[in-house]
């Protein structure tokens, strides 16, 4: 839900001045050119590696590429072929997918916008849905697997994903999109650009909608954007740039993964085959003229404005700095059931195909009577309120000593606070909602104030925050201090390029418990609103070399280590106001070498890679846990002392044997797994101990097993994919591409994982994949030549391939469930094997996503 948007875009390009490495695409074999990407009047912290000297793996996509194969789908799913990269559509709401790199999740991958870190300063979080309208002015996609070459004390523990923009004094033209797609997809965007007057004044702006649904039920959604950038060219030494942006969005989700039985139990056909579109987030009420009407019980929305003040200054030929100032007041959350009606929750209240009944909730919250009933006792929808402001400076000095020795020294100081409550959205009938939760007010409380998240928040100054007596549930707040300093030293002659760099930071959390009393007990110690700032120190130091044998071969090679501080939910664990006992610094060391070839007409890249990854902490939500007095609950785990392994090869490499024709080709092989036992401590949804069936202690045994996702994420441990692009006119491209996703692990489940035998089963392997996308692009030239149209559409899964992207459990066939498929008791305790309840080899009890379907998407733009 922390955005940066489709617009912080333009602006950020003019960040500090290090040194910059520009991405390149072979010409022939002794020749590079790097036109697209310097057009951009690249200055600042934009670390792209470039080809045959940086010493990293990397892979660059450019902006005819995201113009023509994007379409309506996930922004990171651009990158599905390259080597490692595994993004998915996950939930299948708007913006909802997910990511990882070399086996590593989003949230330990450094995504950067013109080499500008944008995580969540909270948990590392990147939240794609606010992330659509890069596309429409990205000029290079760059990712770099492994710790990448930036010099920023960034998590960049599985790779980087930098996001290069158009500058705001680009030359001076417009464009008019038009795109359409399935499921009533419509995106309208409309962009200028003044180019630069004799004065050095420029001036840029955007605006765009984004409206439909996705292939999955009851998925709406509507996203807006805008951008406005000023600049001013005062001499040869000196230019300012301004900029305000943001894109405000609202979209209904999927939230749960489903069993894959009730995707077969809910099929409309009634044919044994799963239903890939059903969504177990969302039913039907019937209104007062008698229709049925859709109503979502999950829903995201949010607004980050953000404005910034560029300055750069070239000092002399041979020094520059360059500072950026920016202010980013984030606002919005994510909807979702809160409370219990006649001892029933939402699930509950499911109808015969699956849906919610709110016509039944409707009318058993109706029936409660709020001044005798307890706290709680009513069913209602929430909205998890995580807003943030957000402040920052990032500055950078560099100096050519000479013709090979140049080094830079900058700093990036930040500061945050992010504000978590709950809000009433909908009262499902009920009259309200009995609060009892914050110790610091009157209880308990009856509150119906509602807030409509389809309102978007348009507001660049921030928007309103709810007052104490709106919230409900929880009220806590994150205050994060960041100061940083950074260097590098490069070298570079002859055929020889090297660098070394370094950063050091400080980072200060404090937790503020606004529903706790000052003087409190908890857990034997004394606690308060406020825990006071909590200082974590960490470093990074890495370095790599290249050498060009001759035009056509070359070598690399990288190694760093990170002492990597964890993230705040880790520093105070459990939602309370105490400091994590075992806490300490994740320790990341990384190794890998790689070969290049370039030629006329192949290009290809090897490399080997091995990181290990220990002392990390995890927190692993959304589980059922059977406990040991033969009951179960839902709840969470905190995993603490893990150790990863990840390790492996990859290739990528292009082929064009004549103009009219290029074939793209990349495998990766991967050996991703844990090392040594972990500790592990389970509560339940109101943050009490639980001890789980048949464990034997807090020892969780992990070593071995096969390293899964965290949340509903699967893990690929082999990728290939070929695509064809064919030229057989001029302006004409028609393109397809075959993918493989294999080795596809489930999430890891910590209730699985606390005996000896469960290690020994390791975690659910899922079955292996292809898919078939097509598509085609054709420019009109008009007569005068800065003006064209240009037409192209795109089939995505163009066979129709049922295939499953995530899993969220370990169900093995020789496990029992507690119910049959019809939903009776299974009292002969037969194994779904036994009952027949398998699909493609895996157990139906196990909760996953299905990838969609066949989609489509088709666009018209018109250059000016």
């Amino acid at each position: 839900m922390k955005l940066i948007n489709k617009s912080i875009l333009t602006a950020v390009i003019t960040l500090s001045t290090a040194s910059v490495y520009y991405a390149q695409e072979v010409q022939d074999s002794t020749k590079t050119k790097s036109k697209d990407i310097e057009e951009v009047i690249l200055r600042g912290v934009t670390d792209i590696a470039k080809d045959r000297k940086t010493p990293v793996a990397a892979s660059t996509i450019k902006a005819a590429q995201l113009a023509e194969r994007l379409g309506n789908q996930e922004l990171p799913e651009i990158l599905n072929t390259t080597p490692s990269v595994y993004a998915t559509k996950s939930g299948g709401g708007f913006g909802d997918g997910g990511l990882t790199i070399r086996g590593f999740e989003s949230r330990n991958i450094a995504v950067m916008v013109n080499g500008m870190p944008v995580n969540d300063m909270e948990g590392g979080a990147v939240y794609f849905s606010n992330w659509t309208g890069l596309s429409d002015v990205t000029s290079t996609l760059q990712v770099q697997r492994g710790l990448g070459s930036s010099k920023l004390a960034i998590a960049s523990v599985g790779g980087t994903v930098n996001f290069l923009t158009r500058s705001a004094d680009m030359k001076r033209g417009g464009v008019i999109r038009l795109g359409v797609g399935n499921n009533d997809y419509l995106k309208t965007s409309f962009s200028y650009n003044t180019g630069k007057s004799k004065d050095g004044v420029s001036a840029s702006f955007l605006m765009s909608r984004q409206a439909g649904g996705t292939y999955i039920e009851n998925t709406d959604y509507e996203s807006y954007a805008y951008f406005f950038a000023l600049g001013y060219e005062i001499n040869k030494k000196h230019n300012l740039q301004f900029t305000i942006t943001s894109a405000p969005q609202w979209h209904d989700q999927r939230t749960f993964a489903p069993t894959i039985q009730n995707y077969i139990n809910y099929n409309p056909d009634h044919d044994g085959s799963p239903y890939r579109r059903y969504n177990s987030d969302f039913g039907y009420y019937t209104d007062a003229n008698g229709n049925k009407v859709a109503l979502a019980n999950r829903s995201n929305y949010y607004a980050k404005p953000v404005m910034m003040l560029n300055w750069d200054w070239t000092m002399s030929e041979k020094s520059k700095l360059s500072t950026v100032l920016y202010m980013s007041n984030g606002r919005g959350g994510g909807t979702g059931d809160l409370g219990r009606v006649g001892g029933k929750g939402m699930t509950d209240f499911y109808d015969a195909a699956g849906h919610f009944n709110y016509d039944a909730i409707f009318a058993a919250n109706a029936a409660v009577n709020l001044n005798t009933a307890g706290a709680g006792s009513t069913l209602v929808r929430r909205s998890n309120i995580n807003s943030h402001n957000w402040y920052g400076i990032l500055a950078n000095f560099q100096h050519k000593i000479n013709d090979n020795w140049n080094f830079s020294i900058g700093t990036d100081d930040r500061y945050y606070y992010g504000y978590h409550y709950q809000v009433l959205t909908d009262l499902y009938g009920a009259a309200g909602y009995k609060d009892n939760a914050n110790k610091n007010l009157p209880a308990p409380r009856i509150v119906n104030t509602l807030y409509d998240y389809k309102k978007l928040t348009w507001n660049p100054f921030g928007g309103k925050l709810a007052p104490a007596e709106d919230q409900v549930g929880y009220s806590n707040d994150g205050e994060v201090l960041w100061y940083s300093g950074f260097a590098q030293v490069e070298y570079n002659k002859d055929n020889l390029s090297a660098f070394l760099q370094g950063s050091v930071s400080n980072q200060g959390y404090q937790r503020i418990d606004n529903y706790v009393v000052d003087g409190s007990t908890l857990k034997g110690q004394t606690v308060n609103t406020k825990t006071g700032f909590k200082n974590i120190f960490g470093y990074n130091i890495k370095g790599g070399a290249n050498y060009n044998i001759n035009e056509q071969h070359n070598v690399f090679a990288n190694l760093g280590y990170y002492s990597k501080q964890p993230f705040l939910n880790t520093v105070y664990p459990s939602n309370q106001q105490l400091i994590n006992p075992y806490l300490s610094n994740e320790k990341i060391s990384s190794a890998e070498i790689g070969y290049g070839f370039r030629s006329a007409k192949f290009t290809a890249n090897v490399n080997v890679y091995r990181t290990q990854w220990k002392d990390r902490w995890l927190r692993k939500t959304g589980q059922t846990f059977n406990l040991a007095d033969g009951s179960t609950t839902t709840g969470y785990s905190e995993i603490n002392g893990i150790t990863e392994v990840h390790q492996g090869v990859e290739f990528d490499g292009v082929y064009k044997p004549n103009r009219f024709l290029e074939i793209q080709g990349m495998f990766s092989w991967g050996d991703y797994y844990y090392k040594g036992n972990a500790n592990v401590a389970s509560f339940d949804d109101n943050n009490n101990p639980v001890t789980l069936a048949g464990s034997a202690g807090n020892e969780l045994y992990l070593d071995k097993v096969k390293v899964g996702g965290s949340s509903n994420n699967s893990i690929p441990q082999m990728t290939a994919s070929l695509g064809l692009t064919v030229k057989p006119v001029k302006d004409l491209n028609i393109f397809g591409t075959w993918r493989y996703v294999g080795k596809l692990y489930s999430t890891i489940d910590a209730g699985t994982f606390t005996n000896v035998s469960a290690q020994e089963r390791g975690v659910l392997k899922l079955p292996d994949f292809n898919l078939f996308d097509v598509g085609f692009s054709y420019k009109i030239r008009l007569q005068n030549e800065a003006q064209y149209f240009t037409i192209g559409a795109n089939v995505y899964n163009l066979f129709d391939k049922i295939y499953i992207s995530d899993s969220a459990t370990s169900v093995f066939a020789n496990d029992v469930p507690t119910k049959l498929a019809d939903g009776s008791n299974n009292t002969a305790k037969q194994t779904y094997e036994q009952l027949g309840m398998m699909y493609n080899g895996i157990a139906t009890g196990n909760r996953a996503y299905f990838g969609f379907g066949t989609t489509w998407a088709a666009t018209l733009s018109f250059n000016f």
